[in-house]
């Protein structure tokens, strides 16, 4: 087959997760191309103009761990910036940002494309090109991080040899990956041309075959104002990829100039906000963020939405697929939540330079007269005009338990998927996947090995592995409940755990690394210093008088105690140690600079704002202040953080014990039919992969783990013969 183009990486759709696969793939030094529906709506935030939120906001920290770029293009267009949970534990702390959603599609085009190696092409992929090739087993970068694929040599660049089939031309297929194993050569575009790629990652987010409702209309879309694809979402059932049918939707939008605001409590920003990126210093808007407000639904709202739920697709009929748990639409809430007066909405800007107002909370796929009705009895929306109404989506999706831990699919070779085709709901989530996909293409391009995170060192990889162990039957979003170890996953130390990750792969810079080094040489620095300095009277005078407001406690008898000792009590806060700490390290306070903050008295506190506030010298910036809270969490929690790694170590040696390939489980006495069905179906890797496969048994487990040893001694006998 002659080819049009020729790339080591093709990337199919421009969200969230195309555009973090892409400049991975760039950033790695492969010639890597990025395909849209259209140029101008590259990162298109569909829905709500967040970054962030509970859990979500560990996600993008670890995306810029590893080199990623929603991070520092949230800090440089977000226009609200709120660190939330504060009042809690620091294992859930999680950033969040309300973003000027024109200016974050703009700044991600322009990220994009001033990377080097990476091509933008607007055109519509309708098919994939792949080429049937007997192998003995699976050969996967997820279990043979050097393997290669010899048939895609150099000499075959142009022209590809052998028996080459695209799902449109009803080729031989086989779902027995074992037997038949397939190898994508590139992808066919709608105007016919044909392009080479060694790796192709499909990220095309709610667009396979998209559907959109709002009361009885429906009409296929793969959002509002966008043609769906339609044609290469048929090519992937065709190839025996298992499917599924998911939904998702989105609230009204209004204009704010017909808003009465006076009706509503504001929400502000952070006086002194955290960024995202660990790389970013100060986020752009830092003196200009904008208030969100808090309004309620009303009894009239509810029974408004009462009368006319059965004119909701939901409730009709009309939708049949599974929409997200933690997302529910307004109706949803009405419904399930009969016994609830009110339920809480946000107003937020959709931007600095437009009156659009996203209502959120306010999902729905009602008609749109019933809309405007419930926008009107809510108060302060009583004249409020309706911009955009809200709908609901339906789109395919593919089974996660296709897919390999590096985001490969099985049955395909050189077949990555991301986002929310893989069952997921939410750019972080979306952005993340991406990443990862992009970076285990371009290493198998390399023929180097795969980078598969545990479980137990990100979020990321818990979403991973809770997609391709278990799949999901609905919209995944990623939560702090989900890690076993969250106290280690917290957003201050994303970058001591994900960093060498991405620096090995080649995702960190030099400037980027340098800096990482000196920062985590800073903290090592300062946790001596607090467990070798001891109390003195004359720091007991300091410290007394930043004492916690309403408190009065005696601290006398920790003179002579290192000052780590003293912060492990629950009622001492790092902040108070500030005043001395500055006094016995300058350098490490020095090395951001705070004079130029102006110090105001709420700044330090403005991120933490409980009932805890210390009255302390308040010269911290918000990059200070983090520091020395992970300092404090390591401290007060060394006990439970060492309890913890003790557990993740023995969690370690279930992982080491890998399942291998030719492991036959229908030739295990005793394992159930069911138990079968599930283990064939997900082919776990570990034995602690596959001890997470619901319904899949301690006693399972433990008769793969004998049979491993019999079926091995079987085979070198039978090699010996």
């Amino acid at each position: 087959m002659q080819f049009t183009e020729q790339f080591d990486v093709v990337v199919v759709g421009a969200g969230h997760a195309g555009c973090e696969a892409a400049m991975a793939a760039a950033r790695m030094g492969l010639k890597t191309a990025l395909y849209t529906l259209n140029v101008d709506l590259i990162a298109q935030m569909s829905c709500n103009p967040a970054v962030g939120g509970i859990a979500k906001g560990h996600l993008v920290r670890e995306v810029d761990a590893l080199g990623g770029i929603m991070g520092e293009v949230t800090d440089a267009v977000g226009i609200q910036f709120r660190l939330l949970n504060t009042s809690r534990g620091p294992a859930v702390w999680s950033p969040r940002a309300q973003c000027d959603k024109q200016a974050y599609r703009l700044k991600m085009r322009e990220v994009l494309e001033s990377q080097s190696n990476l091509k933008i092409k607007q055109a519509e992929v309708v098919d994939l090109i792949v080429e049937e090739s007997p192998v003995a087993s699976r050969q996967s970068s997820a279990n043979a991080p050097n393997s290669c694929h010899p048939e895609r040599s150099e000499a075959q660049l142009s022209v590809v040899e052998g028996p080459c089939v695209s799902a449109n031309d009803q080729g031989p297929t086989t779902n027995d990956h074992r037997e038949r194993q397939r190898a994508v050569l590139g992808i066919l575009l709608r105007d016919g041309r044909t392009v080479r790629a060694q790796a192709v990652i499909i990220t095309t987010g709610t667009f396979l075959n998209g559907l959109i409702h709002c009361g009885e209309q429906q009409y296929p879309a793969g959002r509002s104002g966008e043609p769906p694809a339609v044609l290469l979402g048929e090519a992937l059932k065709k190839f025996g990829l298992r499917g599924c049918r998911l939904k998702t939707g989105t609230p009204p939008r209004l204009d704010g100039r017909t808003i009465d605001w006076s009706r509503f409590e504001a929400q502000p920003g952070d006086a002194d906000p955290t960024p995202f990126s660990f790389r970013t210093k100060r986020v752009a808007h830092h003196d200009t963020q904008v208030p969100c407000y808090i309004a309620f639904t009303t009894e009239e709202t509810h029974r408004i939405i009462r009368e006319n739920v059965h004119r909701s697709p939901m409730y009709s009929g009309q939708i049949q697929s599974i929409g997200p748990r933690y997302c529910p639409s307004i109706e949803d809430k009405i419904v399930k939540f009969p016994d609830k007066l009110q339920h809480q909405l946000f107003l937020e800007p959709e931007g600095l330079n437009t009156h659009e107002i996203y209502v959120n909370g306010m999902s729905t796929s009602l008609p749109i007269d019933v809309q405007l009705a419930i926008l009107k009895s809510i108060p302060g929306l009583e004249t409020a005009e309706m911009l955009r109404p809200g709908y609901a989506i339906e789109y395919d999706s593919i089974d996660p338990t296709e897919l390999e831990r590096t985001l490969e699919t099985k049955k395909i070779s050189g077949l990555f998927l991301a986002g929310q085709i893989n069952g997921t709901s939410g750019y972080e989530e979306a952005a993340c996947q991406g990443l990862m996909a992009g970076i285990n293409a371009a290493l198998q391009v390399k023929k180097q090995p795969s980078l598969i995170l545990d479980r137990t060192e990100a979020y990321t990889a818990i979403l991973i592995d809770d997609l391709i162990s278990k799949g999901t039957n609905e919209p995944y979003r990623m939560f702090t409940s989900r890690a076993e170890f969250r106290l280690q996953l917290r957003i201050d130390n994303a970058d001591r755990r994900l960093t060498p990750h991405g620096r090995r792969v080649g995702l960190i810079t030099n400037v980027a690394w340098g800096e990482f080094q000196a920062k985590q040489s800073r903290l090592e620095a300062m946790k001596q210093l607090l467990e070798k300095t001891k109390l003195t009277s004359a720091m007991l005078e300091k410290f007394a008088s930043t004492n916690l407001v309403g408190t009065a406690t005696d601290f006398s008898s920790a003179l002579g105690q290192p000052l780590a000792q003293l912060l492990k009590r629950p009622e001492v806060v790092i902040e108070q140690l500030a005043p001395i700490l500055r006094d016995l390290a300058p350098d490490f306070f020095a090395h951001v600079g705070t004079a130029a903050l102006g110090c105001p008295e709420e700044r330090s506190s403005a991120a933490f704002a409980d009932d805890r506030r210390p009255n302390i010298d308040n010269c911290l910036s918000s990059c200070q202040r983090n520091d020395l809270k992970s300092l404090e969490t390591e401290i007060k929690y060394a006990g439970y953080l060492s309890q913890q790694q003790r557990s993740i170590d023995r969690l370690k040696k279930a992982e080491q014990r890998t399942i291998p390939d030719w492991f036959d489980y229908r030739a295990v006495s005793g394992l159930s039919r069911e138990m079968q069905e599930k283990l064939l179906k997900v082919r776990p890797r570990t034995l602690g992969h596959a001890a997470r496969i619901p319904g899949v048994t301690p006693a399972a487990i433990s008769l793969v783990n004998v049979y491993i040893e019999l079926q091995g001694r079987r085979r070198e006998q039978a090699a010996v013969l």
